[in-house]
């Protein structure tokens, strides 16, 4: 999925919300040693730096060198531009080497990912025991029962327009592959369910939206879903265009170490 958020990255790095800091604390305790992790698919960064707060160095890769132009620097932070062309052992020895990483975190994009082809490279990297793969996701947001109907009717016309690999983050991750011991966070067909609390105004709402893969490809085929006449509705139901809600992204987390 290299390139799919290059043309919105701006959009991108302002429309996501800001994943809580107990979910580091609660991966932290679940790994034995806190000496190195990976943050994959980082984008701006904002989970690697997060895990920053309780491990030593973080490696924090991305395939989209538009995105990392985004990256907020960070002393115990260091981001790697991955191209999909690159090898696993090349990818390895620019990490840590086999055995190395305490916690590898996904926010966001595992589902973009070669699942096989990842999880064989995490299996090596990461170390044994100790070690942890978690990866999380977040889909519907719950904004009022006035404006959630209105959302769902607009995000129907948006299903043709994405990538087909997007139906394991519809699905809440229920339906990933993730071959992993559990470790209480979220288990395969059982991801743990949580929410991300935030404050969004109407217009921060349509970046959000505007970020979207799908509204690319749909722009690209000539096709505009954010019509005037359906911003009007969504913005007569949010409540106005001056409002700022307290809304709740649902977050679904899956986590676990390799199993011996």
């Amino acid at each position: 999925m290299a390139g799919l958020f290059d043309k919105q990255a701006d959009l991108y790095l302002d429309a996501r919300p800001t994943y809580p800091s107990e979910w580091y604390s609660m991966l932290a305790a679940r790994t034995l040693h806190h000496s190195l992790a990976w943050d994959v698919g980082t984008g701006n960064g904002q989970a690697a730096i997060g895990v920053a707060e309780h491990y030593e160095q973080v490696i924090a890769s991305d395939v989209s060198e538009a995105q990392l132009k985004h990256a907020i620097p960070h002393p115990q932070v260091k981001y790697l531009y991955a191209p999909l062309s690159i090898s696993d052992d090349e990818l390895l020895a620019s990490i840590g080497g086999e055995n190395s990483v305490d916690l590898v975190t996904v926010a966001q994009a595992v589902h973009w990912f070669d699942l096989p082809k990842f999880y064989s490279l995490v299996t090596r990297l990461l170390r044994k025991p100790g070690g942890v793969l978690a990866v999380w996701c977040y889909n519907d947001i719950i904004v009022s029962p006035t404006f959630d109907p209105v959302m769902k009717r607009f995000h129907d016309t948006t299903l043709p327009y994405w990538n087909p690999n997007i139906q394991y983050l519809f699905d809440g991750y229920r339906t990933l592959p993730f071959p992993f011991e559990n470790v209480g966070l979220g288990s395969e067909g059982q991801p743990l369910a949580l929410d991300i609390p935030k404050k969004l105004s109407f217009e921060g709402f349509l970046r959000m939206v505007r970020s979207w893969s799908a509204m690319v490809t749909a722009k690209n085929q000539g096709v505009d879903l954010l019509s005037e006449m359906v911003v009007k509705e969504l913005e007569s139901a949010w409540g106005g265009s001056d409002l700022v809600r307290s809304i709740a992204y649902k977050a679904f987390m899956l986590a676990g170490k390799v199993k011996l």
